[in-house]
């Protein structure tokens, strides 16, 4: 779960950053001067692969998510009493930890 939590921060940051280096160069499109224009367009190519590898990481973030839904749902199916006694075990402890406060 820490991991997912890393990852999802990470994502939102990286579209931040994506964000801001957009903002930056539209802000820069008047510029004149070949060394400008040189940083600028490694710049917009920059920020499209990155646009690209965030697309890609969502779209496999996803795949996995909907991957493990449906093998839970595959195993509550194939072991119902097992599968409430893992919630009720999971429900106590969640129980005993709330109650400490």
């Amino acid at each position: 779960m820490s991991q997912q939590v890393t990852t999802e921060k990470l994502m939102e940051d990286l579209r931040v950053v994506l964000q801001d280096a957009e903002s930056l160069l539209k802000a820069t499109a008047g510029q004149a001067g070949e060394r400008i224009q040189e940083a600028r367009t490694r710049a917009e190519e920059s920020v499209r692969q990155a646009r690209e590898r965030l697309r890609a990481v969502e779209q496999d973030l996803t795949s996995q998510a909907k991957a493990a839904v449906k093998e839970a749902d595959h195993y509550v199916r194939e072991n119902p009493w097992q599968s409430v006694g893992i919630a009720a075990g999971a429900a106590f402890l969640i129980g005993l930890l709330v109650g400490r406060k």
